[in-house]
């Protein structure tokens, strides 16, 4: 039996665009074995129905050169005893994955000769930089080998199950008046709505249906959360509550998504909602969730800098976020009656 291992990536929105090449891996390789390696950040978002061992890295105490080798040589050590490992496919593009495998004697290791690591690479693929290939894509075609003939990435996400997927998971309970989902939190400054603005939705969404607002998020957006039920406004606080995955139900069930250009807009997406994102500094022709929720992008392009695609702002004076803060929250509602019907 072949063995496989896959270096995962490192967000929850890649891992999500990455569907596609863990279904097209099960296909390509009914009988084998198949292990990931991934982080902590990401371990709950992986699909267990097409693979067969997860492994999680360690989180580090203190990050520096020396204490990230030292984690890498004793993962690899862990995977070693594992083995052995006939393929490993690498979907970050980072160095420390490819040495990981490398130390781990993965057998044949392929993924794109980035970051000066085609040194540990078995099998070399060349890295297209064009902005109109989605991210989903360049996960799948590093599955191809000469002759393969795969459908585009989007046309894998409608086969996502989530109870298949995620068969572990024991969903929330979905509210039983109607409810709309707002998710304010996104890693990158750049890429965050203030407090403010969400805020103002929430009052307009439920002056103009009559909804209840969901808020979701880690533990990081809870002071939010609060800070909307301390102004007397209609929200259910399910923020810093089980794990990204139990949410599908919320996602499924929701009348619409709100979020920023984050990981749980691609969850959100995946699981049938219908997402709208409220899009700073990225580009959304690379990463704009797949579906197979219908997915709408609300972006200010009148900023000359946008996309800038960087997690911090270069301006600190009134223009900084402006790519963000200039859209509206009667921009949003607008846009969402327009797509969505709501």
């Amino acid at each position: 039996m072949k063995r496989i291992l896959v270096r995962a990536p490192n967000w929850i929105g890649d891992q999500v665009m990455a569907y596609p090449f863990f279904l097209q891996l099960k296909k390509s390789y009914p009988q084998a074995w198949i292990g990931v390696v991934c982080t902590e950040w990401v371990k709950d978002v992986q699909f267990r129905g097409l693979v067969d061992e997860v492994f999680v890295l360690p989180k580090f105490k203190k990050r520096s050169f020396i204490n990230s080798y030292k984690s890498i040589r004793r993962v690899a050590e862990e995977l070693k005893q594992k083995g052995p490992w006939d393929m490993g496919f690498l979907l970050p593009n980072s160095f420390g994955s490819a040495l990981l495998f490398y130390l781990a004697n993965v057998g044949i290791i392929r993924g794109y000769k980035t970051d000066l690591r085609g040194f540990f690479l078995q099998e070399k693929l060349n890295w297209n930089s064009d902005p109109s290939i989605h991210r989903a894509d360049t996960y799948l075609n590093i599955l191809k080998n000469q002759g393969d003939d795969f459908d585009p990435a989007k046309e894998y996400f409608s086969k996502f199950d989530p109870v298949r997927q995620w068969p572990e998971v024991v969903p929330f309970e979905v509210p039983r008046e109607r409810y709309v989902v707002i998710a304010p939190g996104a890693t990158a400054n750049s890429r965050r709505w203030s407090t403010s603005k969400f805020s103002e939705l929430v009052d307009q969404i439920h002056k103009k249906w009559g909804y209840r607002t969901v808020v979701v998020g880690g533990q990081a957006e809870k002071s939010i959360a609060e800070e909307f039920i301390k102004k007397g406004q209609p929200v259910i606080d399910f923020t810093g509550k089980g794990s990204v995955s139990s949410l599908w139900k919320i996602f499924q069930n929701s009348q619409f998504i709100v979020c920023n250009e984050s990981g749980l807009a691609h969850v959100a997406s995946l699981c049938g909602g219908r997402v709208q994102i409220i899009c700073g500094a990225a580009d959304p022709q690379r990463t704009k969730p797949a579906g197979p929720g219908p997915v709408q992008v609300l972006t200010n392009p009148s900023v000359s800098c946008w996309p800038c695609e960087k997690n911090v702002c270069q301006f600190q004076d009134n223009r900084k976020n402006q790519c963000h803060e200039g859209i509206q929250a009667s921009q949003v509602i607008a846009k969402i009656e327009d797509e969505f019907s709501a």
